[in-house]
């Protein structure tokens, strides 16, 4: 009797063998399915990922490309309409040269579902519209990137045509933009790092005479060369010696830094700029306040002692303070700042009679780092901007 059950039980052991055996091969071929699928679900989903930073680095480098290039035909006096045409022109080119998804991109920039747009940011946030006026302080260019079957073409999918899937719409979008309202400049991080003001001042009257058409077009910069010559631009001059401004012994030298600057300091600062030393004696931030003012120390005036130093930067951009009134005579004097501007240096001259003595300078574009940017509240400055960043 007991050899009969265990008999039973032996032959009940070796046909439960064989069906267990079974089903561990159909849940491997049902799990090797289901990895198979993650598989790839996961290399369309990569290569999702993958065309999508494609996307973004093309967007990223031609909205740069772009603002950068407003600057550069800001430089080279082009118009308006000029301006924006190379600007596009720029941005159009370097997308071009980015392929994503194994080909070169069209990004369109005519009609009104234009890929490329021009305009101005009233702040820095991601979110911020692209506005028309001018009076706000960013100008920014935004690039879109579109691969529709419309358009570029849709991403291709590879694994998901099991499911009828061939591919996935995708648009990319950014935006560049820089500061061209500027109030005033932080303290370089570097120490041998410099923000390049003259510390020389000219009165907002003879500046806005000159910008409104006064002044004189005696000089021609060529941007190709970067020498200055005898001829005619079409962009006016000033000259920022000598001028009266209102207090005896002073003809517009600030001291932006030691209150005692003597003609060394001056001399290294229109070859070097201002430095962090001079941020730490000037002893307040460099900045336009809330009520669109700084007030300055002034000197005993522009000296044939810097002449040599004035030579050296010809053709050279600077920026320099605009003040609305002065007070005090001399080293006493107290020059209200309301503006900073850019210029070029053309030409200098300060041997001689004094009707014979000249600085003459420029508008001219400055692109400077360590700027603090403006609102919209009033005109901050004039041909200074940021660098261009990248907003979006």
């Amino acid at each position: 009797m007991k050899r009969t059950r265990n008999r039973k039980q032996s032959l009940s052991s070796r046909r439960a063998g064989p069906r267990r055996k079974g089903a561990a091969i159909i849940l491997a071929v049902f799990l090797l399915g289901v990895l198979v699928s993650m598989l790839a679900l996961a290399i369309d989903i990569g290569y999702i990922a993958a065309s999508k930073a494609e996307a973004r680095r093309t967007t990223d480098a031609a909205a740069l490309a772009g603002c950068w290039q407003i600057f550069e035909s800001s430089v080279n006096n082009a118009g308006d309409t000029l301006s924006a045409e190379q600007a596009i022109e720029a941005a159009n080119n370097i997308a071009a040269l980015n392929y994503v998804c194994n080909g070169s991109p069209t990004v369109t920039s005519l009609g009104q579902d234009a890929d490329i747009s021009l305009g101005y940011l009233d702040s820095l946030d991601e979110n911020a519209p692209l506005l028309t006026s001018s009076s706000n302080p960013y100008r920014a260019v935004r690039v879109r990137l579109r691969k529709t079957e419309e358009m570029n073409g849709q991403v291709p999918l590879f694994f998901a045509r099991i499911f009828g899937q061939t591919g996935r719409n995708l648009t990319v979008e950014s935006t560049a933009a820089m500061a061209s309202q500027v109030r005033g400049f932080n303290t370089p991080s570097g120490g041998s790092d410099a923000i390049d003001i003259l510390p020389f001042a000219i009165d907002i009257q003879t500046w806005n005479n000159m910008l409104a058409g006064g002044g004189t077009d005696s000089y021609e910069y060529d941007a190709s060369s970067g020498e200055v010559r005898n001829g005619s631009d079409g962009i006016r001059e000033v000259n920022l010696y000598p001028q009266g401004t209102g207090s005896p012994g002073n003809r517009g030298t600030v001291d932006i830094g030691d209150a005692n600057n003597s003609t060394s300091d001056i001399a290294r600062q229109i070859v070097y700029g201002i430095s962090p030393a001079d941020f730490a004696a000037l002893g307040k931030p460099l900045m336009l306040d809330s009520s669109g003012t700084i007030t300055l120390n002034g000197d005993t005036g522009i000296s044939a002692g810097v002449k040599d130093e004035l030579a050296s930067i010809i053709g050279q951009t600077r920026i320099i303070p605009v003040f609305s009134s002065v007070s005090g005579n001399g080293n006493n004097a107290q020059f209200t700042i309301v503006q900073w501007v850019g210029i070029r240096v053309l030409a200098v001259k300060l041997t001689g009679s004094m009707n014979s003595k000249y600085l003459r300078v420029q508008p001219a574009p400055v692109v400077v780092r360590n700027s603090i940017p403006g609102d919209m509240s009033r005109t901050w400055s004039h041909s200074i901007f940021s660098p261009v960043v990248l907003v979006k």
